[in-house]
């Protein structure tokens, strides 16, 4: 299921730093890379084609680091806008996840690693791994402090039980066989919709819902994982989550989108981008079926 990855680069040392955590996505049965630098024609105009070949030294280093850490290894940079050209070429070359980088919610730009991330999360039509980077200010200039990749150590999966969520669930199961070591079941019974005609209910909605969350755990079991975890939690689905993963035991959160740039008023719309915007903890977001 993420035998062939797309890793989408600006070529700065900040995607030197996404990069060299990605030899933990072996563990998930990652084998081939394609790496992307996508330069906006909106920027370089005319001079597209003398910027790549100015750029290449730089492309082929972040080219050997993938193949230095096992991976086979494609490289393309093209011209276009950024986040057109990079689902494309994931669907293109049949790639089972996009990698991006982010910068953490204490960052502004507009970047690759920041703004081009979440446009890429927006319209994908495959899942998007966001990986987050802590950046700090260093003799005048932004730096790179760190970023980390464990999809095996501790997954958190916030479910509504809807259709995309399902979707998700399947990729959650699959990072199960692949042998992670606990994984968290996660509903929000959402406060905005209870209070306060429903009030009475809440205990029939906890007992139906944990049930549904058992039937998830019992499949995980199935393939493999020890430690299935069920929480159930009350109040703003964005908020609850945020609230959950600031506990610091997440390694990695899966949830679903609705995909090619829907963002309502549902919980895993509206709530899975919020939660891509307010945490440093990765984030694999699964598009609707399409």
């Amino acid at each position: 299921m993420f035998s062939k990855i797309l890793v989408a680069t600006d070529l700065t040392e900040a995607s030197d730093a996404v990069i060299c955590t990605l030899g933990a996505l072996k563990g998930l049965g990652t084998r081939e890379a394609l790496l992307v630098h996508c330069f906006n024609i909106r920027d370089v105009g005319t001079l597209g084609n003398e910027i790549i070949e100015l750029s290449r030294p730089l492309f082929e280093k972040q080219k050997k680091m993938l193949e230095d850490l096992g991976f086979r290894t494609e490289g393309m940079m093209v011209l276009g806008l950024p986040h057109i050209e990079i689902n494309r070429l994931a669907g293109e070359h049949d790639c089972s996840m996009i990698v991006v980088g982010s910068q953490s919610r204490t960052m502004a730009g507009e970047l690759l690693l920041g703004g081009t991330a979440a446009a890429v999360m927006h319209s994908a039509t495959r899942p998007v791994l966001i990986l987050y980077l802590k950046m700090r200010c260093e003799d005048g200039r932004t730096v790179c402090v760190e970023t980390e990749c464990r999809p095996l150590d501790h997954v958190l999966f916030p479910t509504d039980f809807s259709d995309n969520a399902e979707i998700a669930f399947a990729y959650v199961k699959e990072i199960g066989r692949s042998g992670a070591q606990s994984i968290t079941l996660f509903h929000v019974q959402d406060r905005a919709k209870i209070d306060p005609h429903l009030q009475s209910r809440l205990e029939e909605f906890n007992r139906i819902d944990t049930g549904r969350m058992e039937r998830l755990k019992t499949e995980l079991e199935n393939a493999g994982v020890h430690d299935v975890r069920i929480e159930l939690a009350y109040g703003s689905p964005k908020q609850e989550i945020i609230t959950r993963l600031e506990r610091g035991d997440i390694s990695l959160t899966v949830m679903g989108s609705q995909g090619r740039g829907y963002i309502g008023e549902l919980f895993l719309g509206s709530v899975s981008h919020s939660v891509s915007r307010r945490t440093e903890v990765p984030l694999l977001l699964v598009p609707a079926r399409v």
